[in-house]
């Protein structure tokens, strides 16, 4: 008798209709593990949202599915990110013959950390000129250094004294010491 009272589906508060629980995204927070709006509301919303905050239009749906699909990607949006992107040889006015010109200069790797593979073409913000090839990493540091050698010096004259380092005290014997802090090493190594 129950089976005839309850509903064959999930009421959404924005549109009013009883839909199949299939139409509402899962959410393991909630009770029922149903999101609170079905899939179109929500997406509705999000939509109004991002318009509202000023943020560009999102991928259409169509494409996203039309993607081909990749482990551990849901959505191949990082598919189609990386396929869209700028190459970096096309900024700055450095084209793809020079890229590869400064590339084989470097032998190959970053200039900062000998990595292989760097695809990120550092400049100097000021001028805009062109001062190597880098990798993600060492890029990414500069940028949060601000390009400023001062800081930079900073940071490796903090490393240099709080960084514990292994001293021989006798043929294979070593001992982990620090110039100027008296802590010892964490142990989660």
């Amino acid at each position: 008798m129950s089976d005839l009272t309850e509903p064959l589906g999930k009421a959404c508060p924005q549109c009013q209709r009883v839909l199949a629980y299939s139409e509402f995204h899962r959410d393991r927070r909630r009770v029922d593990g149903l999101a609170f709006y079905c899939k179109a509301c929500a997406n509705a919303r999000s939509e109004a949202s991002r318009r509202k905050r000023g943020i560009g239009p999102q991928w259409p749906v169509q494409l996203l599915q039309a993607l081909p699909q990749r482990p551990r990607q849901r959505d191949g949006a990082a598919a189609l990110r990386r396929d869209t992107r700028v190459p970096p040889a096309g900024r700055y006015g450095v084209g793809e013959k020079e890229f590869q010109e400064l590339l084989a200069e470097q032998g190959g790797v970053c200039a900062i950390c000998g990595g292989a593979d760097p695809q990120h073409l550092d400049h100097d913000h000021r001028t805009g000129w062109v001062r190597g090839i880098l990798c993600f990493n060492c890029n990414g540091g500069l940028g949060q250094f601000r390009d400023s050698p001062m800081r930079l010096a900073r940071a490796i004259t903090y490393l240099r004294g709080t960084t514990w380092q292994r001293a021989l005290i006798h043929p294979g014997v070593y001992q982990m010491c620090s110039p100027t802090r008296g802590r010892p090493p964490s142990r989660r190594f």
